[in-house]
């Protein structure tokens, strides 16, 4: 389980990297990667605590 906390805590703090990163970007190209990269990790993060919670239900 501490695993799967593990990469949860990852995957929000990359998406926050990756906000932080786009707001600071003038170039529009390199702001759009970076806020859908941030909010990929969001959609893992939201995955990741839907699995946590199947886990935390079977035990």
């Amino acid at each position: 389980m501490t695993t799967l906390l593990a990469k949860l805590e990852r995957f929000e703090n990359l998406a926050t990297e990756c906000d932080l990163i786009a707001g600071r970007q003038a170039d529009g190209g390199k702001r759009d990667l970076y806020l859908r990269l941030g909010a990929h990790y969001r959609q893992l993060a939201c995955d990741m605590r839907s699995v946590i919670a199947t886990v935390d239900a079977a035990a």
